[in-house]
């Protein structure tokens, strides 16, 4: 058993993602979650089929990550970005693969927006290779090289363009982290907790081998969705984050 505080932080290592076609169907499933996550992920679909409203309404009950995964010329992203900050996010994803300028851009523009408001910028994640792709699909658009080589010039892109952190499977955590030292964020998707279908996912882990990775921010969908009692569902990934966060303390 683990105190309130320890809980708390096993909490905000944890986005549960509302993939949801609109907004009352994002309202239910907040109503059955409560508090049991620190972050919320609104994502595309949401965030097409609501606009800004969805972030408004997951706010109410946790930190949002917006998770749109900007991609276009620098001027436009700074924009979105700028965007993203007035509206209140406190992360964001951008794609690595969108270069230098164009995460710079990110940046900047999240900061002049958040200067302007007198309150921090939303942090900014970079993300590298989606957990759906495997190293074959690489090689079908282009990439040379291995998918770990891949991962890794996208992380040191992201970081030496002033990215707070990155998007990557739970797979390449630890490399990341050793690569990159204790300050820089790293969030996973591809979770599943022990038993789950893997889905379309290619490189997944468990939330406990993940966090013990060096993972700082789990992303999880379909097994709170798909759940009969989602709330439920949440208590035993939180679970599992502690034993990981255990596991590294050792």
């Amino acid at each position: 058993m683990v105190d309130d505080g320890d809980a708390r932080k096993a909490r905000d290592r944890l986005a549960v993602g509302l993939d949801v076609p609109d907004l009352t169907r994002a309202r239910a499933l907040l109503a059955q979650l409560g508090d049991a996550a620190g972050w919320l992920k609104v994502g595309l679909e949401l965030y097409t089929a609501a606009g800004p409203e969805a972030i408004r309404v997951a706010a109410e009950r946790a930190r949002v990550f917006l998770d749109v995964k900007l991609h276009d010329i620098p001027h436009t992203v700074a924009g979105a970005a700028a965007a993203a900050t007035r509206h209140g996010v406190s992360l964001l994803t951008v794609h690595a693969s969108g270069g230098a300028d164009m995460l710079r851009a990110a940046r900047e523009g999240a900061e002049e927006a958040a200067a302007k408001l007198g309150r921090p910028r939303p942090r900014m994640v970079a993300v590298t290779v989606l957990t759906s792709l495997a190293e074959k699909d690489l090689a079908s658009v282009g990439v040379r090289g291995t998918l770990d080589d891949q991962v890794a010039r996208l992380v040191d892109l992201a970081r030496s363009s002033g990215i707070d952190g990155v998007v990557a499977s739970p797979l390449e955590a630890a490399a990341i982290r050793a690569r990159c030292g204790p300050d820089f964020f790293v969030v996973t998707p591809g979770i599943r907790p022990a038993g789950a279908s893997r889905d379309d996912q290619s490189r997944v882990a468990t939330p406990a081998e993940a966090i013990a990775a060096g993972a700082d921010l789990l992303v999880v969908v379909r097994p709170v969705l798909r759940a009969p009692d989602p709330a439920a569902a949440v208590r035993g990934i939180v679970a599992e984050i502690e034993r990981g966060l255990g596991s590294r303390a050792a």
